[in-house]
C-alpha cells in the first residue's frame, strides 16, 4: 500500500494566514474599510436587497407576475453587497432573467447587472404546444452530433421556459436529451426551440466537460483526509463539507423513459488501515486518491485565496466524485444534478484515467460558476463559461506546488497518450496550438464549440498573467504572441485570480460574451486596484491584444 496517512491538514495554519492576509489586501484596496465585525451578514444583505427590490421594483422591469430567488451574495471588505437573483415568470424558469443588486455599505442602490433589460411580458398558452417536435428536434441534433454513433436508450425531455437570451423574450421548450453510446457511456446535448413554431433557438452539450484522461500517479503520495468507521476508514473528509470520492464501478447512469437518473451517491471508497491507492491503475484506489486530492486542493484554493469560506456551493456542503465510469470513457464532467464529478478511466490509447489536478480544478470550477455568474453553456458565453473552468484549474494547479504535477499553462498534460498525438488537451498560451481553438476574436467565435470559443479568453488570462513572449514554466516552454503585434507586460497568476473571480462573482451573468467580459473584468480591476492603475490598464491591453477591444 502506498504511504498515505490519515493526518489533519498541516496546512491549516498557513491556510488560515492566508485568508487573513487576502482580507487585509481587500480592504487595503476599496476607499473606506469596515472591520470584520462590522461587516454586513449574508442574512443582512439579502433584507437589504429585498427592501431595494420592493421599492424599485418597475424600474427593474420586475412585475406581479415574476418571483425572485438569491443564487448568490458577496460582501466587500467595504461593507458593499453584491445580491445574484433568478427569475421566474407565472412560474417558468426565465433563461436570461438573473440579475445583481449591487448595494452601497449602508444598504441603498448602487447599480444592477442584468443578463436582459427586455420586459417580460407574455401570454398564458398551452404548456403542451410543439412539445413532441421540440423533443423529436432535439433527438434528432443528439444523433448528429454522435453522426455513425448507435446511440441507445435515447430518451429527450422537454421543459416549458422563457428564453429571454436570444432576443425579445418569448416561450421555449428547454429539451435534454439523453442516450448511451455503443460502450455504454453518456452523451448529453439540451435544445431549445420556440414553443409556438418548434423552431431551434439554440444548442448546447449538457455535460459540462474537459474531453480528458489521467493516470492514477499524478500527484505521488499526497495528504488526505479521512472518516473513521467502525471497520476502517472511509474517503470522506469531513474538514470540506465531508466531500467524499466514490467507485461507479464501470456502470453509467440510468436512463428510463424520459427520466435520467444519477446513480449517487456511488459507493464510498473505503480502505482497512487508511494507507490508500499503490500508485498504479490496477489498484481502483489508485484513481481515487488522485480524484480527492484534486477536490481538497481545488477547495482550499478558493478559501485560500478567494475567502470562499463555505465550498464550491457556498454552502458549507462538499461535492462529490465518481471514478472508474463507463466504459474506456475519455472524459471527465460535472453535472449540476447530483452537483458532481465524474471521470472515465480512459483508453489507454488517447487518454488514461481522467484525474489530473487540473481537470480536477476545472471541473469543480463548473460548479463555482453555476453558483455564482451561471454562464449559459453555447457561444460565447459558453466558451467563457469552459475559460473560467480553464482558468482557475490551472490555478488550482499552481496553488498546490506539487512537485509530481507542477503549474503550467497546459490543460490535461497528464492525461493524454501517445496516440493522442498532441502534448495536452489544451495551450493557453497560444490555444490554436490544439488544431482546433481561437487565439484571437471575430465574429465567428460564437459558432465554435465552447471548448474551443474558449480559447480567446484562455489566452487573454495567459497574457494578463504572464505577458506576451517566451518563457518556460513547470518546466514546460510558453511562447504567447499577441493579435495586433503588441507587448503586454503581465501582472501575475494571483492579481489574474482575483480579478476573474470578482468578474464571475460580482459582474458577469448567464449572458455575459466576449465585450462584456472586458467590461465586467475592467469593473473586477478598477474595484480591487483602482481605476486607470496598472492593472486596471493590463486588463484593457490583455483584451486588446487577443481582438476584444
Amino acid at each position: 500500500m502506498s504511504p498515505i496517512r490519515h493526518a489533519r491538514r498541516s496546512r491549516l495554519a498557513a491556510a488560515g494566514a492566508a485568508v487573513t492576509g487576502a482580507a487585509l489586501l481587500a480592504a487595503a484596496l476599496t476607499p473606506t474599510t469596515a472591520g470584520a465585525a462590522d461587516r454586513p451578514t449574508r442574512a443582512a444583505a439579502i433584507d437589504a436587497a429585498a427592501s431595494v427590490l420592493a421599492d424599485r421594483a418597475d424600474a427593474l422591469g420586475i412585475t406581479a407576475a415574476q418571483e425572485t430567488k438569491v443564487r448568490d451574495v458577496v460582501v466587500d471588505a467595504d461593507g458593499g453587497r453584491h445580491v445574484r437573483y433568478d427569475r421566474t415568470y407565472r412560474g417558468l424558469p426565465v433563461l436570461g432573467g438573473d440579475f445583481v443588486l449591487h448595494l452601497a455599505p449602508d444598504g441603498s442602490y448602487r447599480d444592477v447587472t442584468r443578463a436582459t433589460r427586455a420586459a417580460i411580458d407574455l401570454p398564458t398558452v398551452s404548456p403542451h404546444l410543439a412539445a413532441p417536435r421540440a423533443a423529436g428536434l432535439a433527438a434528432n441534433l443528439l444523433r448528429a452530433a454522435h453522426p455513425g454513433e448507435t446511440l441507445n436508450r435515447l430518451t429527450a425531455r422537454p421543459e416549458l421556459v422563457v428564453d429571454a437570451l436570444h432576443g425579445a423574450p418569448r416561450l421555449a421548450w428547454r429539451t435534454d436529451a439523453v442516450a448511451q453510446d455503443s460502450a455504454g457511456n453518456p452523451v448529453a446535448r439540451t435544445v431549445l426551440t420556440d414553443a409556438h413554431t418548434g423552431a431551434r433557438i439554440d444548442a448546447w452539450d449538457r455535460l459540462e466537460s474537459v474531453s480528458g484522461d489521467g493516470r492514477s500517479l499524478y500527484g505521488g503520495t499526497v495528504p488526505l483526509e479521512t472518516t473513521r468507521t467502525a471497520s476502517g476508514y472511509e474517503l470522506k473528509d469531513p474538514a470540506r463539507g465531508d466531500t467524499y470520492t466514490g467507485d461507479a464501478g464501470n456502470r453509467t447512469d440510468l436512463c428510463v423513459l424520459v427520466v435520467c437518473v444519477i446513480r449517487a451517491p456511488a459507493p464510498v471508497v473505503t480502505d482497512a488501515d487508511n494507507h490508500w491507492g499503490t500508485g498504479t491503475a490496477a489498484d481502483r484506489a489508485t484513481a481515487a486518491v488522485d480524484a480527492q486530492y484534486g477536490t481538497d486542493v481545488t477547495w482550499d484554493y478558493y478559501e485560500d485565496t478567494h475567502g470562499r469560506r463555505r465550498g464550491i456551493a457556498g454552502d458549507g456542503k462538499g461535492s462529490y466524485n465518481r471514478v472508474h465510469y463507463g466504459n474506456a470513457y475519455n472524459n471527465a464532467f460535472w453535472d449540476d444534478r447530483c452537483f458532481c464529478m465524474t471521470y472515465g478511466d480512459g483508453d489507454g490509447t488517447l487518454m488514461g484515467p481522467l484525474v489530473s489536478l487540473d481537470v480536477a480544478g476545472h471541473e469543480m470550477t463548473h460548479g463555482v460558476t453555476s453558483k455564482t455568474a451561471g454562464l449559459t453553456y453555447s457561444g460565447e458565453s459558453g466558451g467563457l463559461n469552459e475559460a473560467t473552468s480553464d482558468i482557475f484549474g490551472t490555478l488550482v494547479e499552481f496553488h498546490a506546488a506539487n512537485a509530481q504535477d507542477p503549474g503550467d499553462w497546459l490543460i490535461g498534460e497528464e492525461v493524454v497518450r501517445d496516440g493522442f498525438g498532441k502534448d495536452a488537451l489544451r495551450f493557453m498560451d497560444r490555444p490554436s496550438k490544439d488544431g482546433k481553438s481561437a487565439d484571437c476574436w471575430d465574429a465567428s467565435v460564437k459558432d465554435l464549440d465552447v471548448h474551443y470559443s474558449s480559447g480567446v479568453a484562455n489566452h487573454f488570462a495567459y497574457l494578463l498573467a504572464e505577458g506576451s513572449g517566451a518563457k518556460t514554466l513547470g518546466g514546460v516552454a510558453h511562447n504567447s504572441p499577441t493579435c495586433d503585434g503588441s507587448t503586454v507586460t503581465g501582472i501575475g497568476r494571483a492579481k489574474l485570480g482575483k480579478i476573474w473571480y470578482r468578474a464571475l462573482t460580482v459582474h458577469m451573468t448567464s449572458s455575459t460574451d466576449y465585450a462584456g467580459a472586458r467590461t465586467a473584468t475592467l469593473k473586477a480591476a478598477a474595484d480591487l486596484y483602482g481605476e486607470g492603475g496598472t492593472e486596471h490598464k493590463a486588463v484593457a491591453a490583455a483584451w486588446s491584444a487577443v481582438g476584444v477591444g
